[in-house]
């Protein structure tokens, strides 16, 4: 009996795996992300949009939306620096 619980604890170990992974596997396979710091390194080492977009599999128009102020914690650079200076 022991022997078909560990049979069948298995098989869900292994059935949650394959959901879990094929789940994160999906994200992947979307390409509407570009991921703005490797277009940011690259237009600082002086490459088109239309060339960083050919080298990540991505349309110039996603590439040209990681222009632009900065998008973390700060509204802008410049915000980080107090106005006394």
């Amino acid at each position: 009996m022991a022997h078909v619980f560990s049979k069948l604890g298995m098989a869900a170990a292994l059935g949650t795996l394959l959901i879990a992974g094929g789940m994160a596997g999906c994200s992947s396979l979307s390409t509407d992300h570009v991921d703005c710091n490797v277009v940011k390194l690259q237009t600082e080492s002086g490459r088109s949009d239309a060339e960083i977009a050919s080298a990540i599999g991505a349309s110039v128009k996603d590439v040209a939306k990681c222009h632009g102020t900065e998008k973390s914690g700060n509204k802008t650079s410049d915000a980080a620096i107090p106005s006394d200076y």
